[in-house]
């Protein structure tokens, strides 16, 4: 039987063609909703594997399953397709070729990962005891694909036992990893709020309901919010990022509209949070003489790891990177990540992949039109995400009828 190191050795003899599949994927991105031509590639490479797949109709995900040569559990990874709106600027030979299009959060490296991983557990899937499905999800940016991959069974036939996803982290040097127990990533959600007043001359105000000074009360009120009715011990953002209101300088505006976003990491808060807003919009404008409608659109949940999964990763990065290179993140990002619907439904952990690294110009932020990764970090998450399916699959001694112990 094969040894367990030899099947994570394995990984290294493919890193050019990590390289050159996460540069095509990099000169070639496509928007949420929009990743025809990346679906076409995942299935090109899945029938090269030998990996069964399943598309479907309503949107770009596909969901492909390794058989493994021995009864067990299942477990799935997944990796998100699209790309951002934004022009790359960066002089590199793979720069974006679309103009207004690029991956610019690293979606094209978690594609490479995971067609890295498939490539190695398909080679090697008589050892596994249990099964792999591999989910490439459409839509992370915008509407939230997990959702309706979900709704369409991708954690079902076989049940889904365990999952594991991963992000590139510019912020932590490649060659290391961040986990986090519990409360990951933030939830979102949306606010649209209309104030109606009364339009009158500018000269003559006592005529008119100004919206305009309905708002500048509310926008002042709103911060309050987090900095009075929230315990400061939680975390909680509300971010007014457009107003819009008023046509000429001697009118007084009967119509303002403010829009924002709410990030919270408990839903009781998230529920806390959303009810003020609502108090205190209809409290400011019939204080005022006007009215206020306020719609809610629901974002993303809270992205909470579970500890059996986190333990998982930590252990395999241990081991494979050394335990000064497995950082224990302190703080939730208030960023949102639409794995977290799969985390509600299955056991999970959702890690930081390390792909900073300023000599190679790879530490610009995500949604940066610079954003690259050092390369050197493909290879790592293939080896993680390899671990991470072995381990859970094939228990702490490694494979199956394996003596030598796990690594």
């Amino acid at each position: 039987m094969m040894e367990y190191n030899d099947i994570i050795g394995e990984i290294d003899q493919i890193v050019d063609w990590l390289i050159h599949v996460r540069r095509d994927f990099h000169m070639h991105p496509e928007l949420s909703t929009e990743e025809f031509h990346t679906k076409q590639k995942i299935k090109a490479f899945l029938k090269e594997m030998g990996i069964p797949f399943r598309e479907f109709e309503q949107h770009n995900g596909i969901e492909a399953l390794i058989e493994g040569g021995l009864e067990g559990k299942t477990v799935a990874l997944r990796a998100d397709m699209d790309a951002l709106p934004i022009t790359d600027i960066k002089e590199v030979p793979y720069k974006s070729r679309e103009l207004g299009k690029m991956h610019a959060c690293g979606h094209d490296a978690h594609m490479t990962v995971q067609l890295g991983a498939a490539k190695i557990l398909k080679k090697n899937s008589h050892l596994l005891k249990g099964n792999v499905k591999l989910i490439f999800q459409p839509a992370e940016e915008t509407v939230g694909g997990a959702k309706p991959m979900i709704a369409d069974g991708v954690l079902e036939n076989p049940v889904v036992d365990m999952i594991f996803g991963l992000h590139v982290s510019p912020d932590i040097n490649s060659g290391s990893i961040g986990v986090r127990y519990g409360q990951m990533n933030a939830s979102s959600d949306a606010v649209k709020m209309t104030l109606q007043g009364k339009s009158s001359h500018g000269a003559y105000p006592h005529e008119g309901v100004d919206a305009i000074v309905m708002a500048g009360y509310a926008i002042t009120a709103l911060q309050t919010i987090v900095s009075r009715n929230t315990d400061p011990r939680e975390g909680a953002v509300v971010t007014l990022g457009v107003i819009k209101g008023g046509e000429l300088a001697n009118i007084i505006a009967d119509k303002v509209e403010l829009t924002g976003t709410i990030r919270t990491l408990e839903e009781k808060l998230r529920t806390q949070t959303l009810e003020r807003i609502q108090q205190l919009m209809k409290g400011i404008s019939e204080s005022m003489g006007g009215e206020c409608e306020v719609e809610l659109q629901e974002g993303y949940p809270t992205l909470i790891n579970h500890k059996e999964a986190v333990d998982i990763v930590k252990e395999n990065g241990i081991k494979l990177l050394g335990v000064e290179r497995v950082f224990i993140l302190d703080k939730a990002s208030m960023g949102v990540e639409d794995f977290a619907y799969f985390l509600q439904q299955v056991p999970g952990a959702f890690f930081r992949l390390g792909s900073g690294n300023p000599e190679k110009n790879a530490s610009y932020p995500g949604h940066n039109n610079r954003f690259d990764v050092d390369e050197n970090c493909l290879a790592i998450g293939v080896k993680l995400q390899v671990m991470n399916v072995l381990r859970f699959l094939n228990d702490e001694h490694g494979f199956a009828g394996h003596k030598d112990g796990y690594i």
